[in-house]
Parts: structure tokens; sequence; C-alpha cells
């Protein structure tokens, strides 16, 4: 018998594409380096299980990120990689260094709030966009797409609960700006779907169209599904996600883990919601890459399938 059993719910999306974040966003803030070579064979092995895009590595400076400073050794060893491969970039450096070695996508980001402004990039939230600015003018004229990254939308472990009209504000600046498409992060797992609900109502009268968002949600307090259906819902049809939970944020230590990709593909396949995701494939890459970390899988469907089979 094949579990879930697919069972259609009305007003959801037909197809979602997930943005796989694992290999920057999970691994950059584990104790532990991974080599260039695990790496490699990780993003390999998500391409093989059907995901579309990855987020490969991060081009900011080793001294802020050890764990992805071999991104020049990483970069040739998936360029037969047959995805997506964003890259994040924090300035024009790292867009030099990125669009060298061939990167045709790149991410930016920006905080909704001064102090993670402050804590994450040693900048004021203006002071950040005014550096943005040339990199994505600069990635575009090269034939870039740009995702714009923006965190805190819901909340922040400095300043509290976010005004709805300061995530909106900052999204359309970056908008603005030329990015192509905002990923709403919520760093800190706060959110819950009617806050979801109202940002999304509000960015569409700002006229940011749910078409040029994705969704970024981390399960601190468990809402990180709840919330995606509530996206989902809406119209929203991106959705960040990291194979196995890896990841949070290391300049916000309320961030727990990033909502699983195994989480989201086993409601999605319920849903009857195309993904192009074997969720057996992608469940035994995160035991692989668990082996690596020396410890288990904080995802439930990564446990539930990796101890039985369904």
């Amino acid at each position: 018998m094949t579990l879930p059993m697919t069972v259609p719910a009305p007003g959801l999306p037909t197809r979602v594409r997930i943005h796989e974040v694992g290999p920057r966003d999970g691994l950059q803030n584990e104790k532990a380096l991974v080599p260039a070579p695990v790496k490699a064979e990780f993003i390999h092995r998500l391409a093989e299980a059907g995901l579309t895009t990855i987020e490969a590595t991060s081009f900011v400076h080793p001294k802020w990120v050890p764990q992805l400073a071999d991104a020049e050794e990483l970069m040739p060893l998936i360029d037969d990689v047959d995805a997506r491969l964003p890259v994040l970039v924090p300035n024009e450096r790292g867009l030099d260094r990125a669009l060298a070695l061939g990167a045709r996508e790149i991410a930016v980001f920006a905080s909704a709030t001064e102090s993670f402004a402050k804590a994450n990039l040693n900048r004021t939230v203006d002071g950040a966009l005014e550096m943005f600015e040339p990199v994505v003018t600069k990635a575009k004229d090269a034939g870039a797409a740009v995702r714009g990254y923006l965190s805190m939308c819901f909340g922040d472990p400095w300043e509290g609960p976010v005004p709805i009209s300061q995530t909106v504000s900052v999204s359309r600046r970056l908008m603005d700006m030329g990015c192509d498409e905002i990923s709403l992060g919520d760093t800190i797992g706060v959110a819950t779907p009617g806050h979801v609900r109202e940002l999304l109502d509000t960015l569409n009268e700002a006229g940011v169209a749910d078409d040029r968002l994705a969704v970024h949600f981390h399960d601190t307090y468990g809402q990180a599904l709840a919330n995606t259906l509530a996206a989902l819902e809406h119209g929203v049809t991106t959705v960040d996600a990291s194979a196995g939970g890896l990841g949070g944020c290391p300049y916000a230590k309320s961030a727990t883990g990033n909502l699983a990709t195994e989480d989201l593909v086993w409601m999605l396949d319920g849903l009857g919601i195309e993904t192009g995701v074997d969720i057996g494939r992608l469940t035994a890459t995160s035991v692989w890459m668990a082996r690596h970390l020396g410890r288990p899988s904080p995802s439930r469907t990564v446990r539930a399938l990796s101890q039985k089979e369904i």
C-alpha cells in the first residue's frame, strides 16, 4: 500500500516548485565542516531525487561563514547537475566570484528589521539595500536571475513583532531594484497562518503578486507546514525547504531548523500537488547526509520512512 493517500483539497495549486536550501542554508549552520566532494554528492543526490532548484553555496567571506568557504572548489564539481543552482552573494566582490564560476542565478539577503540587519550585515536596513542595488543591477546585466531573501518578516528576537507595513516596504524596495523573486523568511519561526495571509494580502495590495513570492518557514513552534498551507491557499507556488530539516540561522539563536523538504513533500503528495520529487530517494539522501553529520535527521518524515517501508 502506498501512503499517504491522495485526497486533494479545493483552492490549491496543482504544482509547487520546491526551492531546496539544504546545501547552503542547511549546512552553513553546522558545526562540522563538510568536505566539498560530500557537498557535491549531496547536490547530485538531491537532483536525482527530482529537485529542480537547489541552492548550492554562498560567496560570503569565509570569516563569516567558514562552512561554505569552499565555493570555488564546489562549483566545478556540480556543473553537470541538471537543476537550477542559485548561489548567495553579499556584495559585488561575491557576485564577481560567482559569475566567474558560471553561476546563472544569485540571491541577496536583506532584513525587515534594523536589529537583524546590524547583526547579520553590520549595516542599517537602508545601508544594506544600498549595497545590494549595484549587485542586483550587475547581475541582471550579466543575464542572471536574482532572488531577494528577506529575513525577520514576522518577528525579530530583539524587536519582537514586526509590523506588516515594514515587511511590505522592504519587499517592495527589493522588487523595485530588480529582484525577480522575494523569499519571505520567518527566521525565528513565530508566524501563524492568519499572519501569513494578512502579509500576503498586503503585499498584493502593494503590487507584489503571489507569483513573485516564495515562503521560507522555520519550524521553531511547529507551525511551518500550517503556514505553508496558508500560503498555498493564497496562491504562492514556491516554497523553500531543507532536506532533512537541516539549518537555522547563525545570527539568531532562537532560530531552529528549516521546514524539512520530506515533511513538505509528504503533505503535498497527500494533497495531490505535483512536485516531481521522489520522497523515497529524498529520504535516503537525508539519511546519508545525517550519517556524515553524525546525528539523526530532525525531520519526522525522514525518521518515519527510514524505520519502515510505506
